[in-house]
Formats: structure tokens, sequence, C-alpha cells
């Protein structure tokens, strides 16, 4: 027997047949209509929006698809069914006939949305909201999975079309086939893509949809999720930038979004919500398609810097770690100071040697040519004068003495003083820290070793194995589990990194002399 997620790429597999570059938005489709919600496509004529949708019902049992394009002159009779005659004689009631009409179906798809009238707006809107149809005076509950809604433009502001197109959660901009090879394959295929191709066993029951909607109400959403939601959530409300429009997201929306993300979550058969699941919010936050790149970015940005590292605390650990570091140091280390001498640097780049002027035209040589010099043997090096000329190429090396350098020149060998500047050193003499100190460390090292191990095992009990679970997700592409993964190495090299301070801390003072 096939698992649930099995299921799913199976049903989307045999949804998609016979289409191309329209395997993203399948998805899209299927995974807001099991999360009760509805779908906004926009694009030109002739990129298959229409075919969404009737692909999109043979998703489900009994699927009844309802399809319109909507004009200024579209009546509600022609959308919501017209007005029984029989029941206004004989009951003197204003009812609809509603069967094969909107009101009736499972999939319904209205092309060029934003061109209705007020009264078929008023009526879409409960439908939305509740899956409700106030037919005369009876509320009717609908059976509609989807709304699928299109249009090659998006709705004018300040024309009341911002309550209608805030009900559409998933967003969507649909292209013409990009890919040449695809295109081919697209205009020379014979296959009748509007033929159900779906075996029943992949069909979606009513039944199973009532049970689903309570499973996924239970799916949890942890710490990680909602961190990146808020952190989102706060770029998206503080973005400013020229010619984009600012960000508009209602309380309502974002309660959606968080049920659609359960609703993957459920479908890719886990009990909790993770960090691929929250790249399908980009398909929700933008209002114009200028948003769009904007939105990827800020999503991907913030899944790649915060993830798993925000809600698990990680800056806060290294600092108390690090100011754990610095008592151990100013506890155990006596500073000591003494005066010492270092060589002279002339023009950040020379040094300078004294007496030489009596044997040579020149008394510079390169800093990092002397540095370079070695006890056991003469190394060339070049001799500068007052303007940093070169003037003569010299045989020289180090002196066991400091500060000194041994000239090598017409058979003779002459020790030389380096010119030097006094300065203030500090050395450090460690001690023993007292054994109540001590053992507060030790205290202090426990409990944040156990602190660490406890991230280990919520790291290895609530994220997936990387390979498998990450880029398998069923309506998140692949690739995106980079990012993902790469949020995770952080936190586990992090992780491990204090770890080994928290030893070397224990055992500096531990190992500290009487």
């Amino acid at each position: 027997m096939i698992t649930l997620s099995q299921r799913i790429h199976q049903l989307i597999e045999k949804l998609c047949e016979g289409i191309y570059e329209r395997e993203e938005v399948i998805k899209l489709a299927l995974l807001t209509a099991i999360a009760g919600e509805s779908i906004f496509l926009i694009g030109p004529p002739g990129v298959a929006k229409s075919l969404v949708a009737r692909k999109l019902k043979f998703a489900f049992q009994d699927g009844k698809a309802f399809e319109y394009l909507m004009s200024k002159f579209s009546t509600p009779d022609e959308i919501f069914g017209p007005v029984s005659i029989r029941k206004l004689k004989d009951n003197d009631k204003y009812e609809r006939l509603t069967e094969r009409y909107l009101p009736g179906a499972n999939i319904v798809f209205l092309d060029e949305i934003w061109k209705a009238g007020p009264a078929i707006q008023n009526a879409l809107l409960t439908i939305l909201n509740e899956k409700i149809y106030r037919n005369g005076e009876t509320d009717v509950a609908t059976d509609i999975k989807i709304i699928i809604s299109a249009s090659n433009e998006l709705p004018t502001r300040g024309e009341g079309l911002e309550a209608l197109w805030d009900r559409f959660l998933v967003r969507y901009e649909m292209t013409e086939i990009r890919r040449k090879s695809n295109f081919i394959s697209m205009i020379t295929a014979t296959d009748d893509v509007y033929v159900d191709t779906v075996p029943e066993s992949l069909k979606i029951t009513n039944q199973e949809l009532e049970i689903w909607n309570e499973n996924i109400q239970r799916v949890i959403v942890p710490e990680e999720v909602i961190n990146v939601i808020q952190v989102v959530k706060h770029k998206l409300h503080t973005y400013k930038s020229q010619g984009i429009s600012p960000f508009e997201i209602s309380d309502r929306r974002w309660k959606k979004i968080v049920r659609l993300l359960r609703t993957s979550a459920f479908l890719n058969e886990r009990t909790f919500v993770n960090l691929m699941d929250c790249f399908l919010m980009v398909h929700c936050l933008w209002s114009d398609t200028k948003q769009i790149e904007i939105v990827q970015e800020i999503v991907a940005e913030t899944i790649r810097k915060h993830g798993y590292s925000v809600a698990l605390n990680l800056s806060s650990l290294r600092k108390e770690i690090a100011e754990l570091e610095e008592e151990v140091k100013k506890e155990c280390r006596i500073p000591v100071k003494t005066v010492g001498e270092i060589l002279y640097l002339v023009e950040k780049k020379y040094y300078e040697i004294l007496h030489i002027s009596k044997f040579f035209d020149g008394k510079y040589v390169k800093a990092d040519e002397y540095e370079q010099l070695r006890l056991d043997e003469f190394t060339t090096i070049g001799l500068y004068d007052e303007n940093f000329k070169l003037t003569y190429k010299i045989k020289a090396k180090r002196t066991p003495f400091e500060n000194r350098i041994e000239i090598f020149h017409n058979s003779q060998s002459n020790v030389f003083e380096m010119k030097t500047e006094k300065t203030d050193t500090v050395r450090y003499i460690e001690k023993k820290p007292h054994i109540i100190l001590q053992k507060y460390w030790n205290e202090k090292i426990e409990t944040l070793s156990l602190y660490i191990e406890q991230i280990r095992k919520q790291l290895k009990e609530n994220t997936p194995p990387v390979a498998h679970t990450l880029r398998s997700h069923l309506f998140v592409p692949s690739e995106l589990a980079e990012i993902v993964e790469a949020n995770l190495y952080d936190v586990m090299n992090t992780i491990h990194a204090e770890g080994l301070r928290l030893e070397k801390i224990k055992f500096y003072y531990e190992n500290i002399q009487e």
C-alpha cells in the first residue's frame, strides 16, 4: 500500500501528463485546494490558465467544474444560475437553479475576474470566505474545493476590489513556455490534455478531505518556523524602495499562510512544518508583480541567515560562553607590564641600521627582507639610501643577539645595531583559581554543555535527513534545499565549535600549575 506522500506524488504526475512548464502551478493549485483556499493566476492569454482548472478537477472524485469568462456585462444568472420561475410562481420564493452553475461545482475557474460587477463580487466574497452561497432566503453550503481566478492584469486600486483580491491566498504569475525543447514538444504533441488519466485509486474523496482537515489542524508549527515568519513579516513591513508598492499583508492572510504550510507538511507526511515549507510564503505575500523577486530574496535570506539559529538562540549561547571565557582569563591571568624595545619602523616599510653609513651609501633595509633573515646562513638583501633608493645588494643574517644584523662584505663580517624604540609590553602570570570559583565554573560549563546537548538532540529529532526529505518536497523545488542545508550546517558547526570552546576553557583553568 502506498503512503500519502507517494499517492500525492503520483496524483501530481498524472495531472501534469501532457503539459509543459506548468508543473509548479498544478502543484500549488492542488495544495491550495486541499488547504481550502483559492488561487489567482496572472498572465497573458494563451498560457494555459484555464487548463489548470480543467486538470485539477480530475484530482477529486465526482469532480465538477464551472468555467466562465467575465465581462462588465456578466449577470448573476450566468454565474449562479437562473431564478426558478416555478418557485417564484408557486411559492413566491426567489431562488436560483444552481446545479450546473458555480454553487454546484467543485472546481471553479473565473477568467478576467476583475471585470465582474458588484453583485457578483459580493456573492463571491461570501463563497470565498465561508464556502456558503445565499440562495434567496437560504444559506447553502457549497462543495467548492477551490476557486481559480485569472486575469492578464492586477485589480485596479480604488475600485473596491481590495476585499476580493485579498481572498486569493496563493498568487502565481504564468508566462509562455521558455525552453525551446518544451515548446517544440507542446506544439507537436497530439495527446488530448483534457482527458482524465487519473486512476480512481488516486482521486481524493470528500470523506478523506474531512479526515485530512482534522490532521492538518494538529500539525505543529515549531519555533524556527514562527521566527522565520516573524522576521519576514518585519522585513516586509519596513521595506521601502522607489517604484515598489509597500507590502500590505493582513493578519488574516498570515493565519491562512500558516494553514497552507501545515497542509504542505501533512501531505509530505510530517507532523511539523519545516523550513522548506516556508518557501511557499513567496506565493502568498506579493500584491504587485514587481514585488515577487523582492519577496523571494527576503524569504530565502531569512531562512539562510536565521532559520534554526534564531530558534535555538545561538547568539545568546555564544555570548554566555564568551563572557565565561573572559571571566576565566581575568581571574587566572595576572598582567605584568615591562618596558621593552622593538625595531623602529620608517615609512611603515623600512628598518634603519645604525653606524653603517661609514661603510656604505645607505642605511635602510626592507622590513620584510629583514624578518626573513636566518641565523645559520647569509641572504642577499637590498640596502637603501635616504631617498629609499637601492644602493647596494649585501649579504646579511641574524645574530644570536636581539635587534642586531651581521653583514658580510669584502671578505669581512661586521655586526651592526638596529634602531629601536622603547615600548611597554604586557606578559601574563598564570594563577590557579580558588577551589570555590573553580567549582562554580564547572557547574556553569556543565549547564551550558547540557544545553548544547539538548540542541543537538532537538536538531536530530526535529530536522529530517537532509539528502532525503528536504529534496523530495512535493511542492517546493529541490534546489531550494541548499538554502536550508546551509543554515543547518552553520548551526551544527556553531554547536560543535562552542562545545569545543567550553572544553578548552575547562582544560585551561584545571591545568594551571600552582
